[in-house]
């Protein structure tokens, strides 16, 4: 393997976004930066000598991924994880489109079962092709949780690691890429997750609000977990 892992949070905000569609900043002050919040993703890469020859992967295909991956300097695509198929995680899915065409290369697309069905239903040409234009991506199976596996580019291998996550009435995937793990959006973990989780260096984890909630943890339950982690 060529470089160290890097990653970047592409975006950490609630499926609506900082601002929402309306304006609505909430209690967040527009004059600060950091409150503009673009909708959850991640950028997961093994440094090589340039962009173009870094293994690069993304956590979900969030509504804003244009902005997200051009200003991230992504300028490859080895594939794409889906953690499920809420529209914040996969309607910027088209914008693929892009790496495709540098590439020259259909991109793996890896998700549980009722991601890739849900996906292939509402989104079906952009694996099948439709109207004369090819497919531009292929869904891929992920193994059982808790069987190490990885996603291969020009500079080496990213090791990928998945567990369960309750996500209120749907599950959720959650993501460990060696010493660091992703949980997006999750309101409950079991033991087995509990163990994919232990040892790491960086936890990336849901906690959408101070009070409960019923698809996400809240700042308490997010705290607790990390007590008990100790990431």
């Amino acid at each position: 393997m060529t470089g160290t892992l890097e990653f970047t949070i592409l975006g950490c905000g609630s499926s609506g976004g900082v601002p929402r569609a309306d304006g609505d900043w909430g209690a967040c002050d527009p004059a600060n930066p950091r409150n503009r919040r673009r909708r959850c993703s991640l950028l997961v890469r093994r440094t090589g000598e340039a962009p173009e020859s870094s293994t690069t992967l993304i956590v979900d295909t969030s509504p804003d991924l244009v902005s997200q991956t051009s200003d991230a300097g992504a300028r490859r695509l080895d594939a794409v994880l889906l953690t499920h198929d809420h529209a914040d995680q996969i309607h910027g899915i088209d914008d693929i489109r892009a790496f495709f065409i540098r590439q020259r290369a259909r991109i793996p697309c890896h998700t549980d079962e009722a991601t890739a069905a849900s996906a292939r239903r509402r989104f079906g040409y952009i694996f099948e092709g439709e109207g004369g234009y090819p497919g531009i991506a292929d869904l891929k199976p992920i193994p059982p949780h808790g069987e190490a596996w990885d996603v291969a580019g020009p500079s080496g291998k990213i090791p990928v690691l998945t567990f369960d996550q309750d996500h209120g009435g749907v599950r959720s995937v959650g993501y460990r890429f060696g010493d660091v793990a992703y949980s997006s959006d999750v309101v409950t973990l079991d033991e087995a997750a509990f163990a994919a989780l232990a040892d790491l260096d960086v936890w990336i984890v849901d906690a959408l609000r101070w009070t409960p909630h019923p698809t996400h943890a809240h700042v308490e339950r997010t705290l607790e977990w990390a007590a008990r982690l100790k990431p």
